[in-house]
């Protein structure tokens, strides 16, 4: 479908791109549960889990949950100290630490716990330890404040190693290379121990600036795949030794800048074949390849919220997915450091590669490969690939503050303008003039098109054409005693389809043969009861691919015709159901190879030449913006697709495949056998066994697929071989865990499925089987032994049964009746309680769907509403005043909903902070209100939990039922609604059209 991007850029193309694409940083920062905001040690283990020292303590994170360990005594084996300096994965699964004033601490997965080291003899020279590298064999370099020691992990034993007189008795860093050479950060600057030697000496180094680096503080190194030494130091920037010996400076970034010190280079990482980045302390990271003339940065831009969260970054990992991790004081960030499919240009303070405004409506490429962009509030970016810049033009007059919705080229080369009315700019002098056709006045312009010497304008009041040549203008619009008129006066985009016109329309296709026909139209639109008509009249988007096929986007899916614009014009549709991320399109763009791409309101997805198989762009994939506007797309000379959304502009670069993603793995990160958490060395891993004990009847499973990226985007679900009759799907948003209580004694296999969106996003599963054993009463023998008793009891039975039967018949039949009195109420209980949510008291999510259902089926012509209720921040109650304030809040809310609610009216626990009513015999305008008074009842309610007010507010999706409706459309579009009112900023009510 694509073709190899990395080919071009080891060819020496350059990406005509680069100058506008901004590395996207992720943060995670305390509010995901770090201990401190000051990150400064980084770690992946083995598993694939991602360990980060801070100075408040010590993180273990899976993507989902972060456990913190924290200051413990000798009997909770804990940290000798909070403030991590220094982290390294072992082979065995564990994690050494060094702190700041605590010395060295190893974490053994097996327990669970830490082994503290002793300092002094025996153990490290002193409690600061800098870093921790490994010796290329069983040991460990350790360089503390007080010299240089080694870890043997075989037997555990550390000893401490001699540096020589040349060396002062601070070191902040070592490394061993691949030839055994062993590189010392010093207090006096940079050392070797040579491989096979035993002394450490200064390495051979011309003067001059590279001298001045090496006598520095040198605080880190590292090695490249290459074989490259890169040095950095304290203030005097950062140099590199070729395997040659041969020593090079960075340009700007080795010796003094002038008068002013370098920034501090706290650590190293090759994130591409010789793209090393470096980070320091308040430079942010710099980016360098050898070779380059010169650096770039990446900071942080207080405009734009995906910049590096913090300029001081203490130290840098590549993860096992390709993820790089920044240590910053503000926060851990994750990037991609690779090139994504698609990326987003966003405003920011590098005005000159940055564009004005967030809202794209509108896009047009000329004839010189420039892109031209209409934004809101009359403003308009011209990017230049060719310079790599971005000029920033605002309209002035009628135009002023006004959405530019639509550009075009003339015949002359000026580019024409669409808002409030017309404007036109010199392509060259980039001069507006304002106004070029008066006859238009006020009329918003929303859709251009040039057919050769014609100019054809779609507006709210039909579509004008201009003749370039003559000036002469021509109006039509739609009759409503004419059928064959305009089928709408809002026309939202005009397509050339061979000879024909095609306008777009809020109320479907007029189809013209040519640019002069104003009248006698062949007009398309959806037909009740019509499967191959049009899925929805408002149309915003045609576009013809490579095939020949034509394409119609509207706001209820995506409709073609496979033969083109040649009748009969019977339609395919493909939508939701399809695969689409959204049935409301707003853009279509083919590219090259015959694939169309889809742009919604939701998304971007690829419709597959060939196949027709449908995939949506995601996080992975490097688009980011979420909702697009509609008919703002383009496409470059060199198949770039463009694409204008509510946030920016997406570049798709469909000329270049990215290489497929590695295989994530799909992971159990966390395991509670009866509320006891088991240690991570023993969690097992994929196809692994996890056997319980006869107690042991509740187990819950925490899992992840550890990409780090987009978990919105990943969906999980799990399902119990010998339990779970289907999967079970984790709701979004929600801790992908597999939560069992009461297990029967057996043998059971635990499926676990983790489905990511993305072009080359692949689904991970993982099986894990689960043995119970039987209690003494479960055993064969016991069973046996009881089918015995019972036997010889039934033996028992019958014979008095027999002798008492015609004394005690009466009697007996009484004490008949009254047990099965007895029995049904018992039953009748026990049905309650299997249907009632235990911490609220309301419906369970199985039971009110039960009860609902009943409603939905004999609604009839009777309007009945469903209601969504998410609680809004409830996950910040739960961490600022624990589990259990949490849940008073939870009861507390849903008593002030239930004194809401009229008799018949159902509500239930649909999941975690979610509830849902079911309002029979209400429309949609009736149960908005009552959704309104329930908002402002909550707003105004207080929660008090050990002597604090907790306050809570609610968002509501309301879905009044369509007839023949499906249970699960009726939720899907509640939901809908709800994920709209979590979008307009929470604590509010949304209708489901």
């Amino acid at each position: 479908m694509l073709l190899p991007l990395a080919g071009l850029r080891a060819a020496g193309i350059v990406d005509p791109w680069q100058p506008f694409e901004r590395q996207w940083f992720d943060t995670v920062g305390m509010a995901e549960g770090l201990p401190h905001s000051i990150t400064t040690a980084l770690a992946q283990d083995r598993n694939g889990l991602l360990w980060i020292g801070t100075m408040g303590g010590l993180a273990r994170y899976d993507g989902y949950r972060m456990q913190v360990f924290e200051l413990g005594d000798a009997a909770a084996a804990g940290l000798p100290d909070t403030y991590v300096r220094s982290l390294l994965a072992l082979p065995d699964g564990g994690v050494l630490v060094g702190t700041n004033a605590g010395g060295l601490a190893r974490f053994d997965p097996q327990t669970g716990r830490f082994h503290s080291y002793p300092i002094g003899p025996g153990g490290t020279g002193n409690r600061k330890i800098y870093s921790l590298s490994p010796d290329g064999d069983t040991g460990v370099w350790i360089t503390t404040d007080s010299g240089l020691d080694r870890l043997d992990l075989r037997n555990d034993r550390i000893e401490t190693m001699g540096t020589g007189a040349q060396a002062a008795p601070r070191n902040f860093s070592s490394y061993q290379d691949r030839a055994g050479n062993l590189w010392l950060g010093n207090d006096k600057g940079l050392l070797v121990r040579y491989a096979g030697q035993h002394d450490f000496v200064r390495p051979e180094h011309p003067a001059g600036v590279v001298d001045k680096v090496l006598h520095d503080e040198i605080w880190a190194l590292r090695e490249d795949t290459e074989g490259r030494l890169w040095v950095g130091s304290v203030q005097m920037g950062a140099v590199y030794r070729e395997p040659d010996g041969s020593w090079h400076t960075i340009p700007g970034f080795s010796g003094y800048d002038g008068t002013a010190r370098q920034a501090t280079v706290r650590d190293f990482l090759e994130v591409g074949p010789g793209r090393i980045w470096i980070a320091t302390d308040g430079d942010g990271i710099v980016t360098y390849r050898p070779g380059d003339a010169g650096t770039r940065v990446l900071d942080h831009d207080t405009s734009l919220p995906s910049s590096l969260p913090g300029n001081s970054v203490r130290t840098l990992l590549l993860g096992q997915a390709g993820n790089v991790w920044a240590a910053t004081d503000l926060g851990v960030a994750r990037s991609n450091a690779g090139s994504n499919i698609a990326f987003s240009m966003l405003p920011s303070s590098d005005v000159a590669h940055s564009l004005a405004n967030p809202n794209v409506r509108s896009i047009h490429v000329d004839t010189r490969g420039r892109i031209w962009l209409g934004m809101a509030a009359g403003e308009i970016d011209i990017i230049d690939p060719v310079t790599g810049n971005v000029r920033h033009l605002r309209l002035t007059g009628k135009q002023l503050r006004r959405d530019v919705q639509s550009l075009a080229e003339a015949p002359d080369g000026s580019i024409w303008i669409g808002t409030q009315g017309l404007a036109q700019i010199d392509p060259d002098t980039l001069a507006v003039r304002d106004a070029i056709l008066p006859a238009l006045g006020d009329s918003p312009v929303l859709s251009l098109l040039r057919l050769d010497g014609y100019m054809l304008i779609g507006t709210y009041n039909g579509v004008y054409r201009y003749d370039t040549r003559s000036g002469q203008l021509v109006h039509f619009r739609h009759a409503a005693d004419q059928p064959g008129s305009l089928t709408n006066d809002t026309v939202r985009q005009i397509a050339r389809v061979g000879k024909q016109v095609w306008y777009a329309t809020n109320n479907g296709i007029s189809v013209a043969s040519d640019a002069l026909q104003t009248g006698g139209f062949v007009n398309l639109s959806e037909r009740d009861g019509d499967p191959a008509s049009l899925p929805q009249d408002l149309v915003d988007s045609i576009a013809v691919d490579t095939q020949g096929r034509l394409w119609a986007g509207t706001l209820g899916g995506l409709a073609m015709l496979p033969h083109g614009g040649t009748p009969p014009y019977r339609f395919q549709r493909l939508g939701v159901a399809a695969g689409l991320v959204s049935d409301k399109i707003t853009a279509l763009l083919p590219d090259n190879e015959g694939n169309l791409w889809v742009s919604t309101s939701n998304g971007i997805s690829v419709v597959g030449g060939r196949s027709l198989r449908i995939r949506n762009l995601g996080v992975r994939d490097g688009q980011r913006i979420s909702s697009y506007i509609y008919a703002a797309a383009a496409r470059m000379p060199d198949g770039t697709l463009l694409f204008g959304g509510l946030g920016g502009l997406t570049l798709i670069r469909t000329q270049g495949r990215l290489p497929d993603a590695p295989k994530v793995p799909l992971r159990i990160t966390n395991a509670l056998v009866n509320g006891h958490p088991l240690p991570f060395g023993l969690l097992p891993g994929d196809h692994g066994t996890l056997a319980l004990a006869a107690q042991e009847r509740s187990l819950r499973i925490d899992f992840a697929l550890l990409d780090y990226q987009a978990s919105s985007e990943t969906a999980y679900s799990y399902r119990m071989d010998g339990f779970d009759d289907a999967w079970i799907d984790v709701p979004k948003g929600g801790m992908p865990s597999a939560v069992y209580t009461n297990l029967p004694h057996g043998h059971y296999v635990l499926h676990l499925r983790a489905v990511p969106r993305g072009l080359h996003a692949r689904t991970a599963e993982s099986t894990l089987a689960v043995t119970v054993a039987p209690l003494w009463y479960e055993t064969l023998w016991a069973r046996l032994l009881a089918i015995l008793l019972l036997l010889t009891l039934v033996v028992l039975l019958v014979q008095l049964r027999t002798i008492y039967l015609r004394r005690r018949a009466a009697q007996l039949q009484a004490q008949i009746d009254e047990h099965t009195r007895e029995l049904l109420a018992a039953n009748r209980r026990l049905d309650l309680l299997a249907g009632t949510d235990e911490l609220t008291g309301v419906s369970n999510r199985r039971r009110f769907l039960e009860l609902a259902e009943g409603v939905r089926r004999t609604a009839g012509a009777t309007p009945a509403c469903i209601a969504l209720l998410d609680l809004d921040r409830f996950k910040r109650i739960n961490d600022e005043h624990g589990h259990l304030a949490g849940d008073a809040v939870l009861r507390s809310s849903t008593g002030v909903i239930c004194q809401q609610l009229r008799n018949g009216d159902l509500i239930g626990r649909y999941g975690g902070e979610e509830l849902v009513l079911c309002l029979p015999n209400n429309p949609g305008s009736h149960a908005m209100a009552i959704a309104e008074q329930i908002r402002l009842s909550l707003r105004t309610s207080r929660t008090w939990h050990e002597g604090r007010a907790i306050t809570i507010t609610v968002s509501i999706g309301i879905a009044e039922l369509k007839p023949g409706e499906s249970m699960t459309s009726w939720l899907s579009r509640a939901d809908t609604a709800l994920y709209e009112s979590k979008h307009r900023g929470r604590d509010c009510c949304t209708l489901a059209g």
